[in-house]
């Protein structure tokens, strides 16, 4: 597939950053602790794509009370003691973005100060700085269009001439509402099949990603 796009739009966390297994053990972690144990597969297929916020509004609906503030508190900073340890740019990624001459950015279901963080961390902040969005900035995040939508408006590109490229049924679902490319890439903790579907490239090496957006012959 060769194809013109003039925006890309990256999601963060488990394209940028290999940080969805990390995220999924302390996830567990947590879950366990307030009475709702689920193994780190079913944590991913429900909620790797979607915000903090609506995981922990699904965890709290389910044991019927509010998650105390000091736990979120001490797994929050579990959550950047193991990024700080462990965390590094998803496999074959930075290859990829310097193959890449078309406008970039990212748009994550993530904070400003979590992107801030993770991205610093891997090196990768500098390459996006002043591109990056996040969910927070929007009424509705992922599977909604909102937020890609609102990356390409912010940027001047029409929606048909992005590509998102993207690791989450909820990702791709929102890149095909937005009328983008979708982009999936399967080499992550979501198995391919949750990520087909109409209008989307499913890749497992990111250092494919360039020739298949038509950057390189």
């Amino acid at each position: 597939m060769a194809a013109t796009y003039k925006l890309l739009i990256f999601d963060c966390d488990g394209i940028l950053v290999d940080s969805e297994p990390l995220a999924l053990r302390v996830d567990a972690m947590l879950f366990a602790e307030l009475g709702w144990p689920l193994p780190e597969d079913e944590i991913a297929r429900r909620f790797v794509g979607r915000t903090h916020d609506y995981m922990i509004g699904e965890l709290e609906a389910h044991i019927g009370r509010a998650v105390p503030p000091e736990v979120d508190a001490k797994f929050a900073e579990l959550y950047r003691e193991i990024f700080a340890a462990e965390l590094a740019p998803v496999d074959g990624v930075v290859e990829a973005l310097d193959a890449i001459s078309t406008l970039t950015c990212v748009a994550s279901s993530g904070g400003h100060d979590k992107m801030r963080f993770t991205l610093g961390l891997t090196g990768l902040y500098e390459r996006f700085e002043g591109r990056i969005f996040s969910a927070s900035e929007v009424a509705h995040g992922k599977p909604a269009p909102d937020l890609f939508l609102h990356a390409a408006r912010t940027l001047g590109v029409d929606p048909g001439e992005c590509a998102v490229i993207e690791d989450s049924e909820y990702g791709v679902a929102a890149a095909r509402a937005a009328g983008m490319a979708a982009f999936g890439y399967a080499g992550g903790v979501v198995p391919s099949e949750r990520l087909e579907g109409p209008g989307t490239v499913l890749f497992t090496d990111m250092r494919e990603l360039p020739r298949l957006l038509g950057e390189v012959g």
